[in-house]
């Protein structure tokens, strides 16, 4: 009898030891995603480049290893716009299908920004249709330089890496706000958003 009571106080210490190491994963990812998530609604970006400053010229790299130049000059009247997003990140999964359809409206051209492990990235391109055709980028460098720091976020480039906007964005509105009435014509024979791609030279 007393060997069965030793038996099941130590089944009882077992199972209160794995539901405190589940509560202390659970609490991390909460934080995880309280960083990602809030605050939602209008927000403002901490300081960097500046709508009206100038992007430096970058070579990222796509999810393929290809190079990929940001801040490099574009056709005349082309406007790039940055879609900053993570894999974990379960506001730009909303956002991302809002924004192409709106760049595609709009004549822009739309890439994606990737923060996080690339396997992760790769996943959730495979998995999003949405995100399928159009670069997805790596590298630290551009947020860096832009201090994004929250996610989704987006800026908008004109042909010679001018900064015309640049805020967080949650919903369509916030969207179309942030743009305004700004429109792009791609070059001929681009008929999709993302089309697009500045390979290093």
């Amino acid at each position: 009898m007393m060997l069965f009571l030793y038996i099941w106080q130590g089944l009882l210490t077992v199972l209160a030891l794995g539901l405190a190491v589940m509560l202390v994963a659970l609490a991390r990812q909460i934080g995880v995603l309280h960083e990602r998530l809030a605050p939602l609604g209008n927000q403002e970006a901490k300081p960097g480049l500046d709508v009206g400053q100038i992007v430096p010229r970058l070579v990222l790299h796509t999810l393929q290893g290809q190079p990929f130049v940001v801040g490099d000059t574009l056709p005349a009247g082309a406007k790039q716009l940055l879609l900053f997003v993570a894999a974990e990140c379960p506001v730009c999964k909303r956002v991302i299908p809002i924004a192409r359809q709106v760049a595609a409206e709009r004549g822009l051209d739309l890439i994606f920004v990737g923060d996080g492990p690339e396997p992760e990235l790769k996943s959730m391109v495979a998995a999003r249709p949405e995100m399928q055709g159009i670069p997805l980028i790596t590298g630290v460098e551009l947020a860096l330089v832009l201090q994004i720091n929250r996610m989704p976020a987006m800026v908008l480039l004109d042909e010679r890496g001018t900064i015309l906007a640049k805020d967080l964005v949650n919903t369509r509105r916030q969207i179309e706000g942030l743009l305004g009435n700004i429109t792009a014509t791609p070059p001929q024979g681009l008929t999709d958003t993302g089309a697009m791609s500045h390979a290093a030279v």
